[in-house]
């Protein structure tokens, strides 16, 4: 009987170890290896785009970063996750927040969270990647290895691999080759998106193009009405963050009755929160929607 009971432990013990052992992820990181030997359960995010690649594999975060505003978080990505605890802004979370709510994992952003990166480590394990100054082919990068962390390996390489499908698809349906320049537009400035920003990989990877620039500048980059004239785009994509915002200002202006986008009608207006804070898969998709709609106006 004592030894029935032992061999009943010993099974046991040796059931515990090899589930633990079965999800044993190593993972590269910015600061190198990573590693973790459970699924996470309890997971706090600390940039949009981390979220969107959890929703992408039905994981829900219990606390992201979310600027105090949860319609900040894309809607596809609300959808799917439901409610969260907000642990205060992307660029200043609350490290006391974040420890009440006991997380397993932090997915952090190396931009915006190098700082705090060894009193988050104090918290809880801590995942750090780009987001905020990623490209494009750097998040779905990202999102693979986020895939990997949570357990969900398979369902994220599938969930990859429908979505290069799905821009392919779209791909087919815009222009070719059509020069598109996204900006976001404040009271006093534009930014433009450059071809080495997100949003900027996003078109190229619709199969148009992003203006080049001969400036040697950051993928973010403040713009007066003569530098987008020098730029011409053949269309003006602007997200407007206040209304009315400087592009509404130029339109009385001279010069701006002189852009090509101008004079064919191809300004269009996105949301700016889609289009410059969120980033992910999802994101992605929602933007290539927004241009297939853009470019199937009459």
């Amino acid at each position: 009987m004592l030894i029935s009971t032992f061999k009943q432990l010993g099974l046991l013990l040796c059931s515990v170890l090899l589930a633990a052992n079965v999800h044993a992820v190593t993972v590269e990181d910015s600061k190198g290896s990573f590693s973790l030997d459970y699924a996470p359960q309890r997971i706090v995010v600390l940039e949009f785009s981390f979220a969107d690649a959890l929703a992408a594999v039905g994981v829900a975060p219990v606390g992201i970063a979310d600027d105090k505003d949860k319609n900040r978080v894309l809607p596809e990505v609300r959808d799917i996750i439901g409610d969260w605890q907000s642990v205060g802004t992307r660029s200043q979370p609350s490290l006391e927040v974040i420890a009440s709510l006991k997380p397993d994992l932090i997915i952090a952003d190396i931009s915006r969270h190098e700082a705090v990166y060894d009193d988050l480590k104090k918290i809880a394990p801590t995942l750090i990647l780009p987001s905020r100054r990623e490209t494009y082919s750097d998040n779905l990068k990202a999102a693979a290895i986020i895939g990997k962390i949570v357990g969900k390996e398979q369902a994220m390489q599938e969930r990859l691999a429908l979505h290069r499908d799905k821009m392919a698809n779209m791909a087919k349906q815009l222009p070719s080759q059509a020069t598109v320049q996204f900006g976001v537009a404040r009271a006093d400035a534009l930014f433009l998106h450059t071809a080495d920003s997100y949003a900027g990989g996003v078109i190229q990877a619709l199969g148009m193009q992003t203006p080049q620039s001969d400036r040697d500048d950051s993928a973010y980059r403040q713009t007066s009405l003569e530098q987008l004239l020098a730029i011409n785009p053949s269309y003006f994509v602007v997200g407007h963050y206040t209304e009315p915002s400087i592009v509404d200002k130029w339109q009385s202006e001279p010069l701006w009755q002189v852009l090509q986008a101008v004079q064919n009608k191809h300004i269009y207006s996105v949301n700016p929160n889609v289009w410059s804070r969120c980033r992910g898969i999802m994101a992605a998709e929602h933007m290539a929607k927004d241009l297939l709609t853009i470019f199937n106006k009459p």
